[in-house]
């Protein structure tokens, strides 16, 4: 006979207990401690290689921005000096380098002439652009959209010499500077494009002596650093030497057309 006690009323089932699993605790408690620990070394692993990758990318395209503008006015004006009447410098052309946390690194720009800095670009080209406005403003030229070209074209033209730089650099099998350091160098010209449209404001005639000089210092500029470069980080450029000097050549001669467009207020 079967007894039906859930469906009677005033009887309640008994609750069910649950039996106590000698292994499953003891399982569960070992395999989770197994999982925490293996997913915490795994990702401990992963993001460490992520964050050795991260670092070791960002300095060798990068670097630290702060780096850049570690600059005072001693070093300002030796700096410009060496831009704009290069063939004075009669000291070396290397970085210096100091001990680091157990590895070689460059000197920031207030102890080493030689180092680049984006102090001196980002004010040469805000000089350039303010100066340019005055410019077309003399000439009675002066117009919103005429500023805005001009610093368009700027822009423009330090990212063509941005590539070019590049594009040298890894012609000749040398990649590995940091694009923060091609930043530095191809924003230079912007120093000597600065003082040539400003003697131009004062003289007409000055301009057409001031354009080609600059072309000139800021090509010597860009070699010597740029075998500098080469000497210190590719191996390779004693063999192929005749090569790079034909590159270097070029990039020396297109400064002429490059600046001269940079130069043409208003055009």
């Amino acid at each position: 006979m079967e007894i039906n006690l859930g469906n009677q009323p005033g009887m309640q089932r008994p609750p069910l207990i649950p039996q106590p699993d000698p292994f499953g605790n003891a399982f569960y408690g070992a395999g989770s401690g197994m999982i925490r620990s293996g997913l915490g070394a795994y990702g401990e692993k992963f993001l460490g290689s992520s964050s050795e990758f991260m670092q070791s990318n960002i300095s060798q395209y990068l670097s630290d921005p702060q780096y850049y503008f570690q600059v005072n006015g001693h070093y300002v004006r030796n700096k410009l000096k060496v831009i704009l009447f290069p063939f004075l410098h009669r000291g070396h052309w290397t970085r210096i380098t100091e001990p680091v946390a157990g590895r070689l690194s460059y000197k920031p720009p207030v102890h080493d002439i030689n180092a680049p800095d984006l102090y001196i670009p980002f004010m040469a080209f805000g000089t350039y652009v303010v100066l340019t406005g005055f410019s077309l403003g003399v000439f009675g030229r002066f117009t919103p959209e005429a500023l805005s070209l001009q610093f368009t074209k700027g822009l423009v033209g330090w990212f063509f010499q941005v590539l070019l730089l590049k594009g040298l650099l890894y012609s000749m099998g040398s990649s590995e500077a940091p694009l923060l350091d091609i930043v530095a160098y191809a924003g230079y010209a912007f120093a000597g494009m600065s003082l040539a449209v400003l003697m131009r404001i004062f003289w007409s005639y000055s301009y057409y002596f001031l354009l080609p000089w600059t072309c000139i210092c800021m090509g010597v500029f860009l070699v010597k650093t740029m075998k500098r470069v080469l000497l210190g980080g590719a191996r390779s450029y004693e063999k192929q030497s005749s090569t790079h000097h034909y590159l270097l050549i070029f990039m020396a001669v297109a400064q002429f057309p490059l600046l001269f467009w940079l130069g043409s207020v208003g055009g």
